[in-house]
């Protein structure tokens, strides 16, 4: 049985390392390279040394050969794209290369996007690039920078809203205003938040848009769930149980744990407030296109009721078109 094993074993490794050599072996024995003519020039040209045949060469080369081919095909990260080009590809082409989930940039051009009575801000994106949390310490609270643990779906776009001039007050209406999102503390600890700009009301002194331009206001923050969810023990809102098993007991004292655990079982719908200010650096006024970057302010999921929020801070980038009437 032992000697069926090595020979076994023995096989395999010599299959493994034919299968490496493939890169590695020359010309056949008795076969000479093609000549140079007499009249060429001939350049020697420095080989490497494979003295000794060593086991580790086939393998090394073979797993080089495999680095060459992912490196190949591997996909390169999405790049900035205006609202142009992006308008002009094609679903497949959008799928899986990140560009679903980036801001359109700004092409520079004018010095300004003037914006009159009845205007609107169309195709309005607000795309995050930092978040980070406040959290208690010894020195008061601070925020700490996060890991992100959502996929590329966190990003608000086709925002659209009312604009008026004087001082210029855009009033958010519709389009997807609202992303749920989760962040990972450097202690673990993972704090679940609904990036949102709903029922955002933003102000700024002016009748146009230019690089330099600062405005903001607050919007509304809804509850991360709504009342169709249920918690581990099939407790909801509207649905699942009103109470957890065992309650009886767990109310006979009377004492201390009765708010957090009324807390955990009378869920509510909480809405919250939450601030944003922006900053717009570049303007194509041919086009009515503005972007620059904004500073978000909101508070964390409170798993309706359970649990004070935390607050959330998000820098990041947004764009927006100008449509006159």
């Amino acid at each position: 049985m032992a000697r069926n094993s090595f020979a076994v074993s023995t096989v395999a490794v010599l299959a493994v390392v034919g299968v490496g050599s493939c890169f590695l072996t020359g010309l056949p024995q008795g076969s000479q390279p093609p000549r140079a003519a007499p009249n060429a020039v001939e350049h020697e040209m420095p080989q490497p040394s494979m003295a000794g045949n060593s086991w580790a060469a086939p393998l090394l080369s073979f797993g080089a050969a495999l680095g060459l081919i992912f490196g190949v095909v591997a996909a390169k990260p999405a790049r900035a794209i205006t609202a142009e080009q992006f308008s002009q590809l094609t679903y497949a082409q959008v799928k899986g290369s990140g560009l679903a989930n980036r801001c359109p940039t700004v092409e520079s051009n004018g010095t300004e996007v003037p914006v009159k009575g009845g205007s609107r801000l169309v195709n309005v994106c607000f795309e995050p690039k930092s978040f980070a949390v406040e959290f208690e310490t010894d020195k008061g609270k601070e925020f700490a920078t996060t890991k992100l643990t959502t996929r590329q779906t966190y990003t608000l776009a086709f925002i659209e809203g009312s604009l008026d001039a004087n001082p210029i007050t855009f009033k958010e209406q519709d389009g997807m205003d609202f992303a749920a999102t989760t962040v990972k503390l450097p202690d673990g600890e993972y704090v679940p938040f609904l990036f949102t700009v709903k029922e955002l009301v933003a102000k700024g002194e002016g009748s146009s848009f230019k690089p330099g331009f600062t405005w903001g206001g607050e919007f509304s923050v809804p509850s991360y769930r709504t009342g169709g969810f249920l918690d581990p023990k099939g407790r909801g809102m509207t649905l699942g149980y009103d109470q957890a098993v065992a309650l009886p007991a767990m109310q006979s004292d009377g004492q201390g744990g009765q708010d957090e655990l009324f807390k955990e079982t009378n869920k509510v719908f909480d809405l919250g407030k939450g601030v944003i200010e922006m900053e717009v650096n570049k303007v194509n006024q041919e086009l009515g296109e503005i972007g620059g970057v904004f500073v978000s302010k909101q508070p964390s999921d409170t798993d309706m009721g359970a649990k004070a929020p935390r607050t959330v801070l998000l820098k990041g980038i947004f764009y927006g078109k100008v449509v006159n009437a």
